[in-house]
């Protein structure tokens, strides 16, 4: 597998796997959100190619805020990591976890954190399996007024 930085060249390929990860989302509206990401020097995303075809993400930014666990601010943040579903469970997602770490450790950061849903037990099995310790549980709630 070959391993991408975001440019303008696999901007659009980035989207579409965007898109079945949150098939909530619209393209145009995405497009534009990754887009400023490209050059910025505190959020990146990769991708992993097979061949001619893209299989997998990982969108990485720096955080300054609270972050539950952490003990050393700034740090690094999993915002999202995607791996086609006919690609799972052979490894990438670790490599993915493991260009994540790198661009950290490149950055001087000592932390990497990242979230999963309470209901999403294969992400949070996931996590514990490549060396993530689950620090808390929480269920958010908003009312509108």
């Amino acid at each position: 597998m070959e391993i991408e930085r975001l440019s303008i060249h696999n901007l659009k390929q980035l989207i579409t796997l965007v898109l079945e990860l949150w098939s909530e989302c619209e393209f145009a509206e995405e497009y534009g959100n990754y887009k400023k990401i490209i050059g910025s020097e505190n959020e990146i995303c990769y991708l992993g190619k097979n061949q001619e075809d893209y299989i997998a993400f990982v969108h990485i930014v720096s955080r300054n805020d609270y972050v539950a666990g952490a003990t050393d601010l700034p740090l690094a943040y999993i915002e999202a990591i995607y791996v086609k579903s006919d690609y799972q469970k052979q490894g990438i997602a670790k490599k993915m976890i493991t260009v994540a770490e790198n661009w950290a450790k490149e950055k001087g950061y000592s932390q990497l954190a990242s979230d999963a849903n309470l209901t999403n037990s294969i992400g949070i099995d996931f996590h514990k399996k490549v060396g993530f310790e689950e620090i808390e549980r929480i269920v958010c709630f908003i009312k509108d007024l």
